[in-house]
This record gives structure tokens, C-alpha cells and sequence, in this order.
């Protein structure tokens, strides 16, 4: 009986450990995006026009891998400083959390910029662009998608580039980070 109790004990112990009490990304962005202090856009892929503009196979396959773009940015105010820290320090507590691998890290005139992926390096299921500029305030953009090739980004901001898309709809995200 004594060896049954301590199973049991034991596997509950094992549940609640493998439990992560870290909020994952999609709960951040659910639980901000009533935030009046965040900025939430939920972008389909379909708003970049690309559809009149010859492309090439590559574009196309990397085109049709896109699904949309979840944006969330924290606007920082003087009247809201201390909560732009803790929301900036729970944010990459989240992408610093072994789910997401690293592609690449940048400095920009807007800020600091970080791209991590999730998936499989040839079949990327989401990319994530966190940037941060300590005067205007934060970005995450999810791009979500079905198994992202990421040779094939570089084809696919070139179809960007030569389609009608302008911008349109995501005003405020690009005047976040503007002078």
C-alpha cells in the first residue's frame, strides 16, 4: 500500500513539474489585447496584394506558406513607465524560454531587434521579430505559417517589394517607432 501512495505521489509530483507556469506568447497577446496600453493588430496574409504581381515558383511557395501576422506593441508613455518595464521584462522572459531558437539579433535607427523561430529549422511554423526602442516602447510580430522555409523569406520580401502593398492598415504600428 505504502509503495502505491508513493507512486501516486511520485507521478503527481512529475505532472506538476512538467506544467510550465510560463505564460506562453498567445496568452500574452490575449490577455493585452485589451490593454489600452498595447496596440493589437491581426493581419491576414492576404492584405499584402500580391496576388496581381507575377511571381516566381518560389515566391508562390513561400507566399502560400504564410498565414497571417498577430502584432502586439506596448506604446510607451511618461505616464506609463513602470508598466512598459514590467511588460518589456515579461515579454522576453516568454521569448527567452528555450521554445523559440534564435536566428538573428540587429540594431536599427527605430531600436533593437531580435528574429526567433519555432519549429523545425526547414518547416518553421512561426517566426517572431521582438523590437524595442526604451523611448517609443516594444514590438512582437508572430508571423504564422505551415512549415516557412526560411531560404525562401528573402523570395518572399521580394514579392513584398513588387506588390501594391504599402503599408496600408498598420499606420500606427509604423508611426510607433518614427521620430
Amino acid at each position: 500500500m505504502k509503495k502505491v501512495i508513493k507512486s501516486i505521489l511520485a507521478m503527481m509530483l512529475m505532472t506538476m513539474a512538467s506544467c510550465s507556469s510560463t505564460q506562453s506568447l498567445q496568452e500574452y497577446y490575449v490577455d493585452n489585447t485589451e490593454n489600452p496600453n498595447f496596440l493589437f493588430f491581426d493581419v491576414p496574409a492576404s492584405i499584402l496584394n500580391v496576388d496581381e504581381v507575377n511571381l516566381t515558383d518560389t515566391q508562390k511557395t513561400a507566399l502560400s506558406s504564410l498565414k497571417k501576422l498577430n502584432i502586439l506593441a506596448f506604446k510607451k508613455t511618461t505616464a506609463n513607465v513602470a508598466e512598459y518595464k514590467t511588460e518589456k521584462t515579461n515579454i522576453k522572459a516568454i521569448l527567452s524560454n528555450g521554445k523559440f531558437t534564435e536566428l538573428m539579433k540587429m540594431n536599427t535607427e527605430y531600436g533593437k531587434a531580435t528574429i526567433k523561430y519555432k519549429g523545425e529549422e526547414n518547416a518553421i511554423d512561426e517566426v517572431i521579430i521582438y523590437g524595442d526602442n526604451d523611448d517609443k516602447g516594444f514590438a512582437v510580430v508572430r508571423i504564422l505559417g505551415d512549415d516557412m522555409n526560411p531560404a525562401h523569406f528573402v523570395q518572399l520580401m521580394q514579392a513584398i517589394q513588387k506588390s501594391d502593398y504599402k503599408g496600408e492598415g498598420l499606420g500606427e504600428i509604423v508611426d510607433l517607432f518614427k521620430n
